[in-house]
């Protein structure tokens, strides 16, 4: 039996002084404190983004996701908030002034992401960084020695996707459609075979204009397979190793064929080209509304392990790498490996908490609804991870941030496009369609997931029991309507 333990703030650190990284239980609220952790997935080259300029000046670096480079010179480097350096960089960039909103600065490297929060210091971040990848990763004491982070402008895993619909400047769009081609790429959004090549037809109508039957050949796509569809998709060699991973790959492999049709299909306006801005700005809207549809779109991600389940009686399943990504409508377990959706849970439909029954190893416990035989009963998944703290807090926060949400009327993106017209933007209210084919990357597997099933009855766990009424955690919605039925509150919590 493990004890819970009580409860941090880990998404309201690092605290002022640079010292502390949690605020304990009792402590002040978090104040829209924003601090990410979430693990990176694909690799990426280590820059610097700082390097002095003279006694007092100092050159700052900020990467856009496509790599372009902001250069900025900043007195006084130790003292300036990440406010003030995003401040200068909406300036350097000439984005609207509701781009605040839109976007955020992250510390990246290969090992570690941090979206940082105003106030937070990024030069004394960055000389905090080994002790962050100590705590938040499994990573070596070489990579810890080797790792170095550089500053990043990326989308505000806070700004609400209703908000996203209704952006009409040109520069703003670009950018999350730059991101969101990243994420798909590299297989951060899992996403069906179809789906990624209308999703790769976009990105070719983007970066080669009009399809074009002499230049745009089979050959022609085949060399830049991977800068239009996700590399996961795309592997390549020959003879047995191949033939093995087709035979075992979730979904069929990618090839120019398929890509090359939709991009074919892709309807043209007249005298509609690349350079045309208003061609533009429809693809990148279109290539946007269409990753609306999966519902991790705009998430921060974590690593973890869950277990597998039992192959036999004598053999037990080992552990599975997933990715849990985690947005402002609730949490998706995703198989690292083959790119899909293992759980996705809305916060309506789930109980959490995190503890740590050991110094090595940290577990967040999801609790949702479920059926044994068709029996229904509460199941219980385990997620193994050194952030699991930092995921309870999001999912806390997260839903604290949209309860303070509602009913405010204030819309600064429909303030600064009063020339905009309201046929244009969505209802807020609008639900976001989903993805219904049947093995679908976003549809749930409960069957690949090893769980508990049970009551809570005193300080014994009974499996394949009816479900109660309350939950076995404290951590649920409150004053929310949800369809989870939970089961009795218990102060201790049996490691199965």
């Amino acid at each position: 039996m493990t004890q819970a333990v009580s409860r941090v703030e880990p998404w309201a650190a690092i605290a002022a002084d640079q010292k502390s990284f949690c605020k304990q239980q009792g402590s002040s609220q978090m104040e829209g404190d924003r601090l990410a952790v979430p693990q990176n997935i694909g690799d990426r080259s280590q820059r610097s983004s700082i390097s002095s300029a003279g006694p007092r000046n100092h050159d700052v670096l900020v990467y856009l996701v496509d790599d372009t480079v902001v250069r900025l010179t900043v007195d006084n480097l130790p003292s300036v908030t990440a406010q003030e350096l995003h401040r200068i960089v909406l300036e350097m960039l000439r984005l609207p002034e509701y781009a605040q909103d839109v976007f955020a600065l992250w510390l990246v490297s290969p090992m570690l992401e941090l979206q940082l929060k105003p106030k937070h210091q990024p030069y004394k971040l960055c000389r905090q960084w080994q002790e962050l990848l100590f705590r938040f990763t499994a990573c070596s004491g070489e990579e810890i020695l080797e790792d170095e982070p550089s500053l990043q402008f990326r989308r505000d895993i806070f700004f609400p996707r209703r908000k996203e619909a209704q952006i009409q400047d040109e520069d703003v769009l670009r950018l999350m459609y730059e991101e969101a081609k990243y994420n798909i790429l590299e297989g951060r959004y899992p996403c069906d075979l179809a789906d990624c090549e209308e999703l790769g037809a976009l990105i070719c109508r983007v970066n080669l204009g009009p399809y074009d039957a002499r230049q745009h050949t089979p050959c022609f796509l085949k060399e830049r397979l991977e800068s239009f569809l996700p590399s996961h998709l795309c592997r390549r060699g020959h003879g047995l190793l191949s033939a093995l991973w087709k035979r075992g790959a979730t979904q069929p492999p990618a090839d120019e064929q398929g890509l090359l049709r939709a991009y074919r299909q892709m309807p043209e306006e007249d005298g509609a080209a690349c350079e045309d801005r208003a061609a533009l700005l429809k693809l990148y809207r279109t290539y946007l509304q269409k990753c609306h549809e999966l519902p991790y779109y705009g998430c921060a991600f974590f690593a973890g392990e869950i277990d597998k389940p039992a192959q036999s009686l004598l053999h037990r399943g080992g552990r599975k790498a997933v990715t849990v990504a985690i947005s402002l409508e609730g949490v998706y377990i995703i198989d690292s490996k083959e790119k899909h959706v293992l759980l996705g849970l809305r916060f309506q439909e789930l109980s959490w908490d995190h503890t740590f029954p050991s110094e090595e190893e940290h577990i967040l416990w999801l609790e949702f609804d479920g059926e044994n035989e068709g029996t229904p009963v509460n199941k219980l998944l385990k997620v193994y991870s050194k952030q699991a703290e930092l995921m309870s807090s999001l999912i806390e926060y997260c839903i604290e941030l949209n309860a303070s949400s509602e009913g405010l009327d204030q819309d600064p993106i429909a303030r600064e496009a009063p020339h905009s017209s309201k046929a244009q933007s969505p209802p807020s209210d609008r639900r976001h369609p989903k993805l219904q084919r049947q093995n679908s990357v976003i549809c749930s597997r409960i069957q690949h997931l090893s769980t508990i099933d049970y009551v809570e009855e005193g300080k014994e766990i009974k499996r394949v029991k009816p479900r109660r009424t309350t939950s076995f955690f404290g951590r649920q919605l409150s004053n929310m309507p949800t369809s989870y039925s939970a089961v009795r509150a218990a102060e201790n919590l049996e490691q199965g």
